[in-house]
């Protein structure tokens, strides 16, 4: 998971398996190469915030291989993840995988609840927004308040996606849909001062508002929308798919193009539809060891008005973190402020070197080191329409950049993997943002390569 905050502890501790059929000594070679029946790994969640205290918790992934014959392929995955901040907010996350458990289907189940005592908020389009550092430094004579880019947010999330092979092709059809709520409001100030000095103690709400509270007062966030609300999804796309393995293919190409809608009858407070497509692809530089892989993607509002609340969702097919939060942070636009490029479209694009340089067998199992080096990029295509700024013309100059401002965002950095049994995968990514209105640089651990 995303670790934008200070690190303190993050290891493996425990790695264990469950075999299903145990190998005689003259196979034993065999039997460390090839995994049958369950196995699992368990990862902990540490972190500290100076408002949000710590967090702890963990996350675990099973594998079921079956009797071995599909390996790496598994029959299906079970993911759990169970974190906590000590001032309220939190992941709660359930994720299935299988294309064994629906004959000639690949399911994929999400169900997730993630509470959010102060996620992030820079407005839209990306550098035609100001992002003022001084504001949230404390030692600036300039600071107004640790949260002032900041909201409260709950986020319900149920997710299902079926995809199908057509015939003997690559291509696959998917259909699926997304149910969402999103319950929203200004940060819960009292909270985040409980137990704190007067002097560490932050200034309410009514006396020093964040960007939230003035994108409201202004008129661009909408007050139909300025709680939250519920987003039923409808999807249909095609897949294309080379790929031999899921996880860090050396080769293949991996392509979707994905519609949405969110009708209004189904309960949402406006309706809209959405296009989206990624292109992925991987190529082999040194057989087994070292690859270049990339990702491109667009996004794009086709119709309708989008909720600001579901601007920074990314859609996708398959997914490998408990967020789809957008451009900004540690799955598009690692080093930048999350959710820091907001927009009507956006396009982003990931270029890695994954080199795998170390591998050894430990406890019966596999285990493969890896390194990354990235590079990655995002800009908003289509704006978020804002209402005339002529009334504001005193205070617009501290909160946004004259229209064109919008330019390629970029980070890049470095990371380390280490793999087991080419499936559970331990990331860790360092993030460093190209232009300091991005923000600055970010640490990353969680699991599974980016794409």
């Amino acid at each position: 998971m995303q670790l934008n905050r200070l690190l303190l502890i993050a290891t493996v501790i425990s790695i264990c398996t469950i075999q299903s059929n145990a190998a005689d000594k003259g196979s034993k070679e065999k039997a460390d190469s090839i995994k049958s029946g369950w196995n699992f790994g368990a990862l902990p969640a540490v972190s500290f915030d100076t408002d949000l205290g710590f967090q702890y918790g963990a996350l675990v992934n099973f594998f079921d291989y079956g009797n071995g014959k599909r390996f790496p392929a598994y029959n299906q995955s079970l993911y759990f993840e169970v974190s906590r901040f000590t001032k309220g907010s939190g992941v709660y996350r359930f994720y299935y995988n299988s294309d064994q458990l629906l004959k000639n289907y690949d399911l994929s189940v999400d169900l997730t609840y993630l509470p959010d005592q102060a996620n992030d908020f820079y407005g839209f389009n990306g550098f035609e927004s100001v992002m003022n550092k001084n504001w949230v430094d404390d030692k600036t004579a300039a600071y107004k308040t640790r949260m002032f880019y900041k909201f409260q947010q709950n986020l319900f999330r149920f997710k299902v996606d079926l995809q199908r092979k057509i015939g003997d092709s690559p291509f696959k059809w998917v259909v699926g849909f997304n149910l969402l709520n999103f319950d929203i409001s200004s940060v819960d100030i009292d909270k985040l001062n409980k137990n704190k000095s007067d002097a560490d103690k932050l200034p309410t709400v009514q006396s020093q508002p964040g960007l939230y509270e003035k994108y409201i007062q202004w008129g661009i966030i909408k007050p139909g929308e300025a709680n939250g609300g519920f987003i039923p999804e409808l999807k249909a796309g095609i897949v294309y798919d080379t790929r031999k393995v899921k996880v860090n293919p050396m080769s293949g190409i991996w392509t979707e193009a994905v519609i949405t809608a969110v009708p209004k009858f189904l309960g949402a407070e406006s309706g809209f539809t959405r296009f989206s497509i990624t292109h992925r692809q991987y190529f082999t530089l040194i057989k087994n060891d070292l690859s270049f892989a990339y990702r491109i993607g667009w996004q794009q509002t086709l119709g309708g008005q989008v909720p600001f609340y579901m601007q920074p969702q990314i859609i996708t097919t398959a997914m490998t973190g408990y967020a789809t939060y957008g451009l900004g942070g540690s799955k598009y636009l690692r080093g930048a402020k999350r959710d820091r490029v907001v927009g009507d479209g956006v396009f982003y694009g990931n270029f890695e070197l994954r080199w795998k340089f170390a591998r050894m067998n430990f406890i019966n199992q596999k285990f493969i080191w890896g390194l990354n080096t990235f590079v990655d990029l995002g800009r908003v295509t289509k704006k978020v329409a804002i209402p005339s700024l002529t009334a504001m013309h005193d205070i617009s100059s501290d909160y946004f950049n004259p229209p064109g401002a919008e330019k390629m965002h970029a980070t890049y950095g470095a990371g380390i993997r280490l793999a087991m049994n080419q499936n559970f995968v331990i990331a860790f990514d360092y993030g460093i943002a190209a232009d300091d209105q991005d923000g600055d640089k970010g640490v990353y651990i969680g699991l599974h390569y980016l794409f």
